[in-house]
């Protein structure tokens, strides 16, 4: 338990995103996980059926507990829903994570299509939050929401760092053909691509949150920015692979995040 994560995200009753995905991500990787509940959907593998408003001042109540507790070695951010909770978060780091990693995952769309975060709250989480984090997570569909633009993810890549990103991993699940290329641009770098070979599979809820904790954990734990996505990359990617023939749920089933050790359990 020498590496500390905290999750700052959404609840997920069904097991494979949000603050349930984070937390298994953050044990599987030697982390000793935290969280902080910003909101709270109801949903399966099927889809999200409604969404509840934390109330603020319960957010900051959380906050302000484990940071009087445990202070993390790295931050992932997830669903935060709204405006309000937005600036609330964002005021609570910019005074008390200064030099902690964050990792900020844009969480959009369920991979259902329902929405996770209310159109007018995206400006504001442009403004406010992208100057404060250590790198932010778009898939594609995010991307284009994000920068109103469709071009090459390159393009869209040094849109986000043009809008404040310190540095930008756009992932390239959503593409067609063979592969997954993901492209990491930090501020003042050339991009780097990591490519792997595309598994087709069901079950892929909460690999959007799964990649975005693994990376802050391996931010915890001490590794660059590009090594952290690269091992995040790897982690995930064996995910997807041992769980592509499983059955778990009516709809989009869950990656499996203890792959490496539940095979050894007889």
């Amino acid at each position: 338990m020498k590496y500390k994560c905290l999750s700052i995200a959404g609840f997920d009753g069904s097991g494979g995103a949000g603050i349930q995905a984070d937390l298994k991500t953050f044990s599987a990787l030697g982390c000793y996980g935290m969280t902080v509940l910003t909101a709270l959907p109801v949903q399966n593998t099927c889809g999200v059926r409604a969404c509840y408003d934390i109330p603020l001042s319960c957010i900051e109540e959380q906050l302000e507990a484990i940071f009087d507790d445990i202070i993390p070695d790295a931050i992932k951010i997830g669903m935060l829903f709204s405006e309000d909770v937005i600036h609330l978060v964002t005021d609570f780091l910019e005074k008390n994570a200064k030099n902690i990693p964050i990792v900020l995952d844009p969480v959009m769309i369920a991979k259902s299509g329902d929405p996770l975060l209310l159109p007018e709250a995206i400006k504001t989480l442009k403004n406010r939050l992208l100057p404060i984090i250590t790198v932010i997570t778009p898939n594609l569909p995010e991307a284009y929401a994000l920068t109103n633009s469709q071009e090459q993810i390159e393009i869209q890549a040094k849109k986000l760092i043009d809008f404040g990103a310190n540095a930008v991993f756009i992932k390239g699940g959503h593409a067609s053909g063979n592969n997954c290329n993901d492209l990491l641009l930090e501020q003042n770098q050339l991009p780097i691509e990591l490519n792997s070979k595309r598994i087709h599979s069901q079950n892929t809820h909460g690999t959007g949150c799964t990649l975005s904790a693994a990376i802050c954990a391996f931010l915890a734990r001490g590794s660059s920015l590009l090594e952290s996505c690269q091992k995040a990359k790897y982690y995930l990617t064996r995910a997807i692979l041992a769980s592509k023939d499983m059955k778990m749920g009516q709809g989009f089933g869950p990656v499996h995040h203890f792959y490496e050790m539940w095979k050894e359990i007889p």
